[in-house]
This record gives C-alpha cells, sequence and structure tokens, in this order.
C-alpha cells in the first residue's frame, strides 16, 4: 500500500468509528427546587474511550493524517494527564500505529490500565510541566510524531458544524423548555472545547455565554482577568484533565464570557454528591463544572432569571475509585470535603447556593 492510499485507508477506519459511535446523550440534571432553571448535563463518558477527549484525539489524528504528519508505522507521542492519552491509544491501534503516552506519575492508575488496555505505552514524568519537553524529546528520538494537543486542539477541530460537541448540544436542546442555553459550562484543559463552543455560538448569532470552570491552582482563569499572567508555580491541581500551569496556546480567552475558580475540594465534593444524584460516578472535572453550574444557577435565580444552563459530564468516574472516591487517598492529600458536600447537597435539596467561606 503506497503512503497516499494508507492514509485513505486511515482515514476511512476513523470515520466508520465515528459513525459507529453516533453521538452522545444530553441527560437532565433535575434541581426541582429551581422549577425555571433547567440543567443539563452532555454525557461524554458514553464514547468508545470514555471520554471527552475521544472526540479531541479523533479530531488530531485527521488534522495530523490530512497534513501529511502521520504515516504508516510512524510512532505517536502524546503529552497528556491520562484522558487523551487513553483516547489516542485507542485510535492509534485502530491504525497499527506505536503509541506512547508521557503523563505525570500523579495520573490515576485507571487511566495508565487503560492506557495499556489499548496497546499504549507509558513514559512517566514528575509533573506535568515535564510533560512538554519529554513528548518532544522521545518523539524526535524515535521519529515520531508528537501529536501536541495543547497547540492543536482549537484547530484540529471544525467549530463551524461536522456535528462538533457545540452543534450537538444546539440540536439535542431544540425540544426542551428553553432551548438556546443562557450558559454552557465546560473546563479548560487545552482550552479547545471552550473554543469550539464559543466561536460556534458566535458564528451562529446565539446570546449563550461561555463560562470556564477552572481549578484555582489553575493558570488559565489567571490568564483571562490579566493578559500578563501566563504561569504559575502553585502545586498542580488533583483535578485530573483540566487546569494547566501554563497559558496553552489553544486557549481562546475573548470567547470566555465568565470564569469560576474552583477548590479541588469543592471539585470532588460535588463530584460525590453529583455522582450520588446520578447513580453513577462522574470524575473530578465534571464536579468542577457542576460546582460552576451551581454558582450561575444560583445567580440567575436571584436576578429572576429563567433558562437553561448545559455543561459537561466528562468522564467516567470509575477511573478515579481510588483517588477521589477513595477516603483514605483523600486524607493523604489533606483534603477534606465535608463542608463542600454540605453546600452541593442543600443545591440540590433546595436551590440554594452558599459557597464555603
Amino acid at each position: 500500500m503506497s503512503g497516499r492510499d494508507w492514509v485513505i485507508w486511515a482515514i476511512g477506519r476513523i470515520e466508520a468509528d465515528f459513525n459507529r459511535s453516533a453521538d452522545t446523550h444530553l441527560i437532565p440534571l433535575p434541581v426541582p427546587a429551581l422549577p425555571h432553571i433547567a440543567l443539563y448535563l452532555k454525557d461524554e463518558s458514553s464514547h468508545p474511550t470514555g471520554s471527552l477527549k475521544h472526540r479531541l484525539a479523533r479530531s488530531l489524528f485527521l488534522y495530523s493524517l490530512c497534513n501529511g504528519w502521520i504515516a504508516e508505522g510512524r510512532p505517536i507521542i502524546e503529552a497528556s494527564s491520562g484522558s487523551t492519552a487513553v483516547s489516542e491509544a485507542y485510535f492509534a491501534r485502530m491504525l497499527g500505529l506505536p503509541f506512547i503516552a508521557v503523563v505525570p506519575r500523579s495520573t490515576a492508575p485507571a487511566k495508565i490500565a487503560a492506557i495499556e488496555f489499548h496497546g499504549g505505552k507509558c513514559h512517566f514524568v514528575e509533573s506535568g510541566a515535564q510533560m512538554y519537553e519529554a513528548a518532544r524529546s522521545l518523539a524526535a528520538e524515535l521519529g515520531g510524531h508528537y501529536m501536541d494537543q495543547f497547540t492543536y486542539a482549537e484547530r484540529a477541530t471544525d467549530w463551524r458544524a461536522n456535528n462538533n460537541i457545540a452543534e450537538s448540544i444546539f440540536t439535542q436542546m431544540t425540544r426542551e423548555p428553553h432551548p438556546i442555553p443562557a450558559w454552557i459550562v465546560c473546563g479548560a484543559g487545552t482550552g479547545g472545547t471552550s473554543a469550539t463552543i464559543g466561536r460556534y455560538v458566535r458564528y451562529n448569532c446565539h446570546p449563550t455565554r461561555i463560562c470556564v470552570a477552572d481549578p484555582e491552582a489553575s493558570v488559565f482563569h489567571k490568564y483571562w482577568a490579566d493578559r500578563r499572567v501566563t504561569s504559575t508555580i502553585d502545586p498542580a491541581s488533583l483535578i485530573e484533565g483540566i487546569g494547566r500551569p501554563r497559558v496553552e496556546p489553544s486557549l481562546m480567552p475573548d470567547v470566555v464570557d465568565h470564569m469560576v475558580a474552583v477548590p479541588d475540594a469543592a471539585s470532588i465534593a460535588a463530584a460525590r454528591v453529583v455522582s450520588r444524584w446520578l447513580g453513577r460516578l462522574c470524575g473530578g472535572s465534571t464536579g468542577t463544572n457542576i460546582w460552576a453550574c451551581a454558582t450561575l444557577a444560583s445567580e440567575m435565580l436571584g436576578r429572576g432569571e429563567t433558562g437553561s444552563i448545559v455543561s459537561i459530564l466528562c468522564d467516567d468516574g470509575a477511573r478515579y475509585r481510588d483517588t477521589i472516591f477513595n477516603d483514605t487517598w483523600l486524607r493523604a492529600q489533606g483534603i477534606d470535603c465535608g463542608a463542600y458536600e454540605a453546600v452541593m447537597e442543600r443545591f440540590f435539596e433546595t436551590g440554594q447556593f452558599v459557597a464555603v467561606a
């Protein structure tokens, strides 16, 4: 098979997977005390690799194939906190390509197991800040392609249409009581999701506003408020997949209307509480989103507004049984979620949201 023929074959394989996967569900999150404010979660955990990053990995592979960066037998290297690497390992195996994920040692064991299950290998570094250079070096050493999600996430995804996450949300909301969301809430790891949704709503002239829920330790919310702040030396967040110590090239702050900085304990508490309300485990980044949704819903209630808020169920919480759902692990990290869980329980029971002082 010639090089061009192999690329055509590879693109066909990925598109066939897309047709099989269909779309993810948009599920209501009932808060009976807020009858005029509807909350929804876009369930990205139902992708074949269990997370929102499945969309990104598919886009990155197609982008790289069409750019001539991926060839038959060429190793794929990625810097990742876990979920992107799981999804890229899936696509790499589909195309018969070697895959190496450069991940921090703190990555959840279940994510590491998932990378290896899909045929990938892990190269460990001590911190997230070390991933980039280690991935570049490995790619150069092996003659591989460094996928570089943090640079290419916003440009690899077709933000105008092509069933991206924004188009899917608005299509699924068509028959809801408030079909045009007042807010869409998402986290930012690369910044690609907020860039896609933010540009889509502007392109289609929707009044929807975009809120990014960001871990307190991340630099993104600091940069959004002050463009001179491009990095942070704060200890890394415990919430995997979102928040970064440096501003990533894919973050587009000008399409973000609001940011909410969320303490790790609040994110974990919200993940645990919403998991009980849904009857299924949700990850920490989903908890970060829910905390921001509760903040926005409370503000809307205070202003007498009605409408809908859509957010993202980012991944399956089963990946975090050994971490955020493990009380022994939380104590070892010095995390006490009790007060934050009480805040979230009160929100779901009464609609009232009073943040921990």
